[in-house]
């Protein structure tokens, strides 16, 4: 590409159904992206991803597409969509598009036509398997979602394969009429004038042939990314129903399309035992994509060491290629209450902004974040989230971190709406809104506002390379250096006041996001919380 602009780049993620209701349906709509596209634009951001607004039953909230081409009611039309291209473009922001290529709404015409009998133009569209002899599906596949990944169509008296709901079928990429449907549906969206494609399951593409079974998961052997404790979808290692050597070819094609169009980026999402191989793969040196996406830094425990391990994995781009991370989406647990508990206070949302603001590598921030926002406890009986009422009471979905952004405290809907919001906005997070941050300096989106502003202002936090210098469990500190721009950056993400050492050249703290953190003889103190970014005037 002529203009790498991703690298380095902070993308804000978009949830539609929660961002902004301009139809008093109470539910988020892409004008209601437009109306607030300067909130985004303020924080200094290069582009937005937005999850998807296409035609769906929404089964799986968008993930399950009726209708690539078209955006649903409930968001809006076409037009709103332009419009929302043009306004972001017109703030100098990119916008990418989630783009679901493994699977389809059952609700899909291909689907509909698919299952109707075995001899249909599009018969073998999506993956359809006889049973075995005696009437079980044909392997021991598992869902994302609970229970098999096979679902009996009696029309056909054949089983179709489903990794996540039985309402999203896996389509047959192996097949070259479907990539070539899937490549006409991608560049319907690149001639609308999107900058890049965020590639939903991206490892979930392709499939064995022979449908082998799985093998048993080793006694301690660590459990697929982002699937939670007592899934029996860990009970297997995923070597033949996902992460197939011929998914590669198909990204090739893609790859091949949006070359024809400027500047365009595509981010590969992937869930996988081995994350780190497959993004390496798909993105590393020779592949197809730009940048990867995984879970690595989305999980329950709060860890540096994960975090130093999963960066490290990263650090030669001439074999593994370019990073991207986040610490929360539209799938897990907000972050600050994931690593902080249920009354972290903001403090803490500070020093995790900082830290991922910091890192090597492309950045997502997920709306809400950006405020400091926890996950909100949601009640049993307002649960709409398939994977929570199937897993329900251990873990409860991911309806708490779906919530509707809180913009003002004037009023009990926080100005999301004037209808009935589609999950609840608690008061904690009306407390919080963007109007009342926006007349505190010290509040966590000013001070969000700042770190984003010195990362674009220092390569060396661009595109510099990281050396870890010193990893506890709650605190980090590592140099990001490029050409003659060495800083340091270090993070106390405790309570309690730490000491940590330092070795090297003359400090010169960058105040505007250095908080709670002094140098001390040959020592970074940082209080709780605490954060640091130095410049380094030369190393010993």
């Amino acid at each position: 590409m002529s203009n790498e602009w991703w690298r380095g780049a902070v993308l804000y993620q978009i949830y539609p159904r929660s961002f902004q209701d301009t139809n008093h349906d109470g539910i988020g709509d892409l004008p209601g992206i437009t109306q607030r596209i300067s909130h985004v634009a303020r924080l200094g951001v290069d582009g937005i991803w937005i999850s998807p607004f296409f035609k769906s039953p929404m089964r799986d909230f968008g993930y399950d597409i009726e209708d690539y081409r078209a955006v649903d009611p409930l968001f809006g039309t076409l037009s709103d969509f332009d419009e929302l291209v043009q306004a972001a473009h017109r703030q100098g922001l990119r916008v990418l598009i989630d783009m679901v290529l493994s699977h389809t709404s059952d609700r899909h015409e291909w689907f509909e036509e698919s299952r109707r009998n075995r001899e249909n133009m599009r018969s073998d569209w999506y993956v359809w398997a006889d049973a075995r002899s005696d009437g079980m599906p044909p392997n021991n596949w598992l869902s994302m979602f609970g229970g098999v990944a096979w679902t009996w169509e009696p029309r056909r008296e054949q089983y179709y394969m489903h990794n996540f709901l039985p309402s999203q079928p896996d389509l047959n990429v192996h097949n070259p009429a479907v990539q070539d449907a899937l490549l006409a549906e991608c560049q319907f969206w690149l001639d609308r004038g999107v900058d890049g494609f965020r590639l939903d399951a991206c490892n979930f593409l392709t499939h064995d042939r022979l449908l082998r079974d799985n093998p048993p998961r080793p006694p301690g052997h660590k459990p697929t990314d982002a699937v939670k404790p007592g899934n029996p979808y860990n009970f297997q290692m995923h070597r033949y129903d996902k992460s197939r050597p011929e998914t590669v070819d198909f990204l090739r094609r893609l790859r091949e399309l949006t070359d024809k169009y400027p500047d365009i980026v595509m981010v590969a999402e992937v869930a996988d035992d081995d994350s780190i191989s497959r993004i390496s793969e798909y993105a590393g040196p020779g592949g197809p994509l730009h940048t990867g996406y995984s879970f690595a830094l989305l999980g329950d425990d709060l860890d540096l060491h994960v975090l130093r391990e999963n960066l490290e994995a990263f650090m030669n781009e001439d074999r593994q290629g370019w990073p991207a991370w986040s610490f929360s989406n539209h799938d897990v647990t907000r972050v600050v209450t994931r690593w902080g508990g249920p009354h972290a206070p903001p403090d803490f949302a500070k020093a995790l902004l900082f830290l991922l603001l910091s890192l090597r590598g492309t950045l997502f921030l997920y709306q809400g974040e950006e405020l400091g926002l926890g996950e909100v406890d949601v009640p049993y009986d307002s649960i709409v989230d398939p994977y929570g009422l199937n897993f329900f009471p251990e873990f409860k979905g991911r309806d708490g971190c779906r919530t509707p952004m809180p913009w003002n405290d004037t009023d009990p809907m926080a100005h999301f709406t004037d209808g009935t919001p589609w999950l609840p906005i608690p008061n904690d997070h009306i407390a919080h809104c963007v109007a009342a941050q926006e007349a505190d300096p010290a509040s966590v989106l000013q001070f969000t506002r700042r770190i984003i502003e010195w990362r674009r202002a220092h390569p060396a936090m661009l595109q510099g390379n990281i050396q870890f210098r010193h990893v506890e469990a709650r605190q980090v500190s590592f140099l990001r250096q490029k050409g003659d721009e060495t800083l340091l950056v270090a993070v106390n993400l405790a309570e309690e006041t730490v000491r940590l050492p330092w070795s090297g050249g003359a400090l010169e703290p960058l105040d505007e996001v250095s908080v709670g953190a002094e140098i001390d003889g040959g020592d970074i103190v940082l209080r709780g919380y605490g954060t640091l970014a130095a410049v380094v005037g030369g190393l010993g």
